[in-house]
């Protein structure tokens, strides 16, 4: 899929959930300046305030090209509402990260809000909320108790999913997690390097499910597909933003007919000082830039950056300009 379709596309998406009568929408070469992603357009347009100048900011985000591309668009937006902002966009695993943000290293980054309950504070997978609302009151609870806060989830959901090429579900005649009992024992899996500790991984697998694997093996995230295609892995932990996912039906993902791999909208973790410091449009500008990340977003988004092999810094920009956040 081209560059010029996939922004396109996410001109169309963005169109599509403005209010009738607010904006007309036409091809990406229009005028962005009306294209807001929100309720309208041109109260969508960040504004600089001088009194954000002397604030500096380091927004952090995990290694991968989704939490990379969020990391973008709100440092962006943190930027152009006039604060100092630095990024460190590559920080690993959420361990890593909330570290990180703990010493005072970033000032916030976004956290699966599934994660932050099953990897920090020790919530069975079953027991997060399906509701992204009841998840990121259940969250902030306990991010209080660590002097941390959580902003309001994005529209977007990501989950871990168990995948595989289509011709080898059929050939093995999987539709769902719980069909690989009695083959899973034969088969490969890849995944990230933590996903070997965590409940919603392969921790949840082995117990949740039942299955044995006939070898587990790290990889890098960006190899997720890579080692499908070569034929190294049977089976990859994949996420269902991806956006080789909405590019073809050459993978297929397993029904996760227990519940085990819950899926998680983002929140930006930071701190009470933080805000503090920052002044109102530190929460008002990462509530806004990211209002317009529906699940289609974000897989283009990541298309881009993973298919097309764009810079995810233009294609923050180009997000936060067809929005109309920018000009």
């Amino acid at each position: 899929m081209s560059s010029t379709k996939l922004k396109y596309l996410l001109v169309l998406s963005i169109c599509a959930m403005l209010a009738f009568g607010l904006a007309a929408c036409g091809s990406d070469d229009s005028d962005d300046g009306d294209s807001g992603s929100g309720n309208s357009s041109s109260a969508e347009l960040i504004q600089s305030n001088p009194d954000n100048e002397s604030v500096d900011l380091t927004i952090g985000s995990k290694n991968f090209t989704e939490q990379i591309v969020l990391g973008e668009i709100y440092a962006q937006g943190l930027e152009a509402a006039g604060y100092s902002v630095d990024t460190d966009l590559n920080l690993g695993s959420e361990t890593i990260a909330l570290a990180a943000l703990k010493k005072g290293e970033i000032s916030g980054y976004p956290e699966y809000v599934s994660t932050a309950l099953t990897s920090f504070y020790d919530a069975a997978p079953e027991d997060v909320p399906a509701d992204a609302q009841e998840a990121f009151t259940k969250v902030q609870a306990d991010l209080k108790k660590d002097g941390l806060v959580a902003f309001p989830p994005t529209p977007f959901a990501s989950a871990n999913a168990v995948g595989l090429l289509t011709s080898k579900a059929e050939e093995l005649g999987v539709t769902k997690i719980s069909d690989l009992e009695g083959k899973s024992q034969d088969l490969t899996l890849y995944g990230s390097p933590e996903c070997r500790q965590r409940i919603d991984c392969l921790v949840g697998l082995n117990e949740n499910y039942g299955l044995e694997f006939k070898s587990f093996t790290p990889v890098d995230i960006g190899l997720r597909y890579e080692v499908l295609d070569k034929g190294q892995a049977d089976l990859s932990i994949l996420f269902t933003t991806d956006a080789q996912l909405g590019a073809s039906d050459k993978y297929t993902i397993l029904e996760d007919d227990k519940g085990v791999l819950p899926a998680g909208n983002v929140v930006f973790l930071t701190e009470q000082k933080t805000i503090d410091e920052a002044g109102p449009d530190y929460q008002a500008t990462i509530e806004k830039v990211q209002s317009g990340l529906t699940e289609k977003v974000m897989q283009e988004l990541d298309a881009r950056v993973d298919i097309d092999k764009e810079d995810p810094a233009a294609v923050a920009a180009d997000y936060l300009k067809a929005s109309g956040y920018t000009e």
